[in-house]
């Protein structure tokens, strides 16, 4: 069964949220994990895609921003993949940056939802805890100052 980890960010500065997406993706491929970020709003991925450039000094994640329909495959080798499309099934890590719910979540091992107190981000954060809060999957919370 899928893991879920909400990492939940205090304040309202949405770089702050991409910010603790670029670390938690360094951890991930640090721990040679495969990772996918998934977002409703290209936008938000361009962001993000700048962001593994240069978010630490010294620093890069081997990434790939993958077109909206791409269907990700294992010929995709970048460790961590950025799309509003379709995953593959070689990857176990999901950092979900949309609003819903994603249909393909319990794909992987694990599951991260990074949210912060902007109203639109904390609600929509709270209706996806309950979605999966009452389907019984394992929960886990993780205040970040």
């Amino acid at each position: 069964m899928t893991r879920i980890d909400f990492y939940v960010l205090a304040g309202i500065d949405p770089l702050a949220r991409l910010h603790l997406v670029c670390k938690l993706a360094e951890k991930a491929v640090g721990a040679r994990q495969k990772v996918f970020i998934y977002s409703d709003s290209e936008q938000q991925l361009e962001q993000l895609d700048r962001s593994l450039w240069d978010f630490r000094a010294m620093s890069f994640i081997g990434h790939h921003r993958l077109p909206t329909e791409h269907v990700v495959s294992s010929s995709d080798n970048d460790p961590v993949l950025l799309s509003s499309g379709m995953p593959g099934n070689d990857r176990n890590l999901l950092i979900n940056l949309a609003t819903e719910v994603p249909s393909f979540f319990s794909r992987f091992d694990r599951t991260l939802e990074v949210v912060n107190e902007q109203p639109e981000v904390q609600g929509a954060g709270r209706l996806r805890y309950r979605f999966y809060q009452q389907r019984g999957y394992p929960l886990h919370h993780h205040k970040i100052a």
